[in-house]
């Protein structure tokens, strides 16, 4: 085993800062006056500048200091993205504390274990049901003494054990009064290697592991990024990721280091109709997502048939031979340059004005994003940039730029990183953005960060060239009983695509004799087309089990099965009568599916397969 690859020289580095606090500090005293964050209060978007965000946050963080909560103790966030997630996670910063991040989805046992395991001495509840978690458990969690209530009035059952969000800053602003340099004082005493950040992994087995990332992890994440030159401070982020994971977190970092605003609201439900709104230069986003949006506007188109269906098709033919071109870093002319000016025109920028018409490139992570999927964007001029990283290597490990990427890869590595591919084509890597381990689990932390420091990635990859291209996750991959591998992730993500109707595709056969899938159908695409086959105004579970809807589901099955090896084809597949969802446990809250869960939940279907 030998290192494989190098990240660029550490002079890209050069502007990297102690810890979070002082990038906060230098951002407002770089540019007090610019647009930090935009954000939805009643149907409209609100701008706040960095001087506003740090006269905020100040006076918040003080009131943590006014509760007791001493540096690295943690203050935890259970909350959906929004604005006072990140003032909240700021006050924390500024008050030195180290923040505990918690889904809201999260259920309540697994709440009280993460509080209780972190020591958590403050949790900021987004309303009445966080809450009610919390007061569920609250003989576990001894170490909590205080409940910040972001929306809504405390009940007095509680008596003073919760308190609202804007108690906790009128408690800030008179500590402030008495102690006026409380906050300076506390940020004097942050050190670099300090833990500023505890992140459990949402976990597809047992109780989640605690990710314990300093404050070096998030300053050379926004450096790295800064480094490759990929934003400027005269872009606009649009923020719907869970700030409760690390690709959400990470992109705080970037912020804080370049500078640029950024518009957040978490609701999925509004991603589109906002980007419109909006008009983002950028926004990362899951695969999901795209995959999502891709199947909305085919699905449209297909039901409108016709003249608008041809013209849409041979415009995306097109913007197919424009792309290939310009994956070679060559411009269309002549004939296809024309071609390409009408086809812009009428199809293919009426595309790209649903995300606000200003999009510079999509940043895709946390999961595989199909090569076809961002083929089929970028022909329609919206460059996705996969990058690649986990939550242990604070998100961020390698990514393509708008200048330098090849699709299908996770692009270049970071600066200062170091990578190795193991023999067994697992991804090893080094440095300065890796944990310092699991929270109260050493030899969990041994068994995957070896004695020379390299951090086991569990994924399965290779390099061509300076690019990475990532195969499948170790643990996923499964061997028939005739003994060939199979990558279950990629034939996923190659339905998903090639069928506009499909949710989920969860491939099985692990020392099985043939390869099988459990389907899900779309609930919003499925409705198009059971009204085209008579079966509208049907409900969803006997839609997407009807007779139809497994004929069509098979010809999408065959067309898959046509690009696989004999060995990988599926055989056989059942259609469940619900969509998998992140409340039923079956998916992360960053969209991924959770694999042996679900293959636990539903071994009796798959058994029945192979009767």
């Amino acid at each position: 085993m030998k290192p494989v690859a190098d990240g660029p020289q550490l002079s890209l580095l050069s502007s990297r800062k102690e810890h979070m606090a002082q990038m906060f500090l230098d951002r407002v005293a770089a540019t007090p006056n610019r647009e930090a964050f935009r954000h939805p209060v009643d149907n409209e978007w609100k701008s706040v500048s960095w001087q506003e965000l740090d006269e905020l946050v100040r006076r918040r963080g003080a009131g943590l200091i006014a509760l007791g909560v001493e540096p690295e103790q943690r203050v935890a966030v259970a909350s959906s993205t929004r604005m006072e997630w990140v003032e909240s996670y700021l006050a924390a910063v500024l008050a030195a504390a180290a923040t505990t991040t918690i889904y809201p989805t999260t259920m309540a046992a697994d709440v009280a274990f993460i509080v209780a395991d972190a020591d958590v001495q403050v949790v900021f509840a987004e309303d009445a049901g966080q809450v009610d978690k919390l007061r569920e458990h609250k003989s576990e969690t001894p170490s909590l003494h205080k409940v910040v209530l972001i929306d809504g009035e405390p009940e007095e059952r509680d008596g003073d054990w919760v308190i609202s969000l804007s108690a906790l800053d009128e408690l800030g602003a008179q500590y402030l009064d008495e102690h006026p340099e409380a906050i300076d004082e506390r940020i004097d005493q942050v050190k670099p290697d300090h833990l500023c950040t505890l992140i459990y992994t949402s976990g597809t087995t047992g109780r989640p592991k605690g990710v314990r990332l300093p404050h070096t992890v998030w300053t050379y994440e926004g450096a790295a990024v800064e480094g490759i030159r990929v934003l400027s401070p005269d872009d606009l982020q649009f923020l719907w990721l869970p700030l409760s994971h690390v690709f959400g977190q990470v992109l705080i970092a970037v912020q804080l280091q370049i500078g640029f605003a950024t518009a957040i609201d978490g609701r999925i439900d509004k991603i589109v109709e906002n980007a419109a709104v909006v008009q983002p230069t950028f926004m990362a986003a899951a695969p999901r997502i795209f995959e999502k949006a891709h199947a909305r506007i085919v699905t449209m188109i297909e039901d409108e048939g016709g003249v608008k269906a041809k013209l849409f098709h041979w415009a995306f033919g097109v913007g197919a031979g424009v792309s290939k071109l310009r994956q070679q870093g060559k411009e269309p002319s002549g004939v296809l340059a024309a071609q390409y000016a009408l086809a812009d025109k009428l199809v293919l920028s009426k595309i790209r004005a649903r995300f606000g018409g200003k999009i510079r490139f999509f940043v895709s992570g946390s999961a595989a994003l199909d090569k076809r999927l961002a083929e089929w964007f970028h022909a329609a001029g919206l460059l996705i940039l996969e990058g690649y990283g986990l939550t242990e290597t604070a998100a961020g490990s390698s990514l393509n730029r708008p200048e330098q990427y090849r699709l299908g890869s996770v692009g270049p590595i970071f600066p200062a990183a170091e990578f190795k591919i193991a023999e067994d084509g697992e991804i090893l890597i080094k440095g300065p953005g890796v944990m310092s381990g699991y929270h109260n689990q050493p030899e969990q932390t041994a068994e995957v960060i070896d004695s020379d420091g390299w951090f086991h990635t569990g994924d399965i990859g290779h390099f061509e060239d300076e690019y990475l291209f990532i195969t499948d996750r170790k643990k996923d991959l499964f061997k028939t009983s005739g003994g060939k591998y199979v990558a279950p992730q990629v034939i996923e993500g190659r339905f998903k695509m090639i069928c506009p109707y499909a949710s989920q595709f969860v491939v099985h056969g692990n020392l099985r004799n043939f390869v099988s899938a459990l389907v899900t159908l779309d609930p919003d695409s499925i409705q198009g087309w059971a009204e085209q086959n008579g079966l509208g105004g049907r409900p969803y579970a006997e839609i997407v089990t009807s007779d139809a809807a497994q004929a069509m589901v098979q010809g999408y099955v065959d067309e898959l099965n046509a690009g696989l090896n004999r060995w990988e084809t599926i055989k056989k597949f059942t259609i469940l009568d619900r969509d998998l969802t992140v409340e039923s446990g079956e998916m992360t809250p960053s969209l991924k599916l959770k694999r042996k869960y679900v293959e636990s939940q539903y071994s009796d279907v798959l058994d029945k397969m192979y009767d």
